[in-house]
């Protein structure tokens, strides 16, 4: 079908296969937007930052409002301990919100999109938070899973809730971000379609085509705006749950 919606999130070999010790590695379109969006940000902020002039023009203006955003948004959550963590959370940001926001023009390939990418980023900051939580409180922080108060009797429950509660971490964290961005797109894609469609259809066509197409023009602004709260929900989450890590509570 030539208004296929699934068809924009295929993976397209662009270069390879590569054999490296039996491993096969291709060069894909979804690794080039992951690059491109890498090249983009840091572009981007080593202009920002170049100048550094005292009455900062408008990309440096830009550059500090979101540094700030992001700074401010560790220290509220994290609290002073969390200052370590500020560049892991900014990239992370800046990555999810690059990658969301390339995905919004046409003939661009999503990479968000994909559950292997969100996953992987997923399973990195929840793997991280376990690091960290051994690192600073020893095997004390396996209470974590023992909630203080709770009687003895229901106590293996509660914990097997609080582990399970803990290991569904990385899939909420991933699934939330893939699913927004593959409905959001699969509906856009859908009201585009009507619209070429009807078009087709002459005069009657085009008068139809008009609804599809302002829904696909709010379709459009609002994607944007999820772009942009994905990569803050994603961000923010991150912060939370090295919280749990820097703050275990007994």
């Amino acid at each position: 079908m030539a208004n296929d919606p699934i068809k924009q999130f295929q993976i397209k070999e662009l270069a390879g296969p590569v054999n490296i010790g039996g491993l096969e590695i291709s060069f894909t379109n979804s690794a080039l937007f992951m690059a491109v969006a890498v090249g983009i940000v840091t572009i981007f902020l080593l202009v920002a930052a170049g100048r550094g002039a005292l009455v900062p023009g408008r990309v440096q203006g830009v550059g500090e409002v979101w540094y700030e955003f992001i700074h401010n948004m560790v220290k509220n959550v994290l609290g002073p301990e969390g200052k370590p963590f500020f560049p892991l959370v900014f990239s992370l940001f800046s990555f999810v919100l690059a990658a969301n926001m390339l995905g919004m023009f046409p003939y661009f390939f999503t990479v968000t999109s994909q559950v292997v990418v969100t996953a992987s980023l997923a399973i990195f900051v929840v793997g991280l938070v376990i690091v960290v939580g051994i690192a600073k409180h020893g095997l004390g922080w396996f209470k974590l899973f023992v909630p203080h108060g709770v009687p003895v009797v229901i106590l293996p429950f509660i914990s097997l809730i609080e582990i399970i509660s803990f290991l569904s971490r990385p899939v909420s964290l991933g699934l939330r971000l893939f699913g927004n961005m593959l409905a959001g797109h699969i509906v856009l894609k859908v009201f585009a379609g009507f619209v070429v469609s009807l078009a087709g259809y002459g005069a009657v066509g085009v008068v139809g085509a008009i609804a599809p197409l302002f829904m696909a023009i709010a379709l459009t602004a609002l994607e944007f705006l999820v772009s942009f709260l994905q990569a803050f929900v994603f961000a923010i989450l991150t912060c939370v749950y090295l919280n749990d890590a820097l703050h275990t509570h007994h």
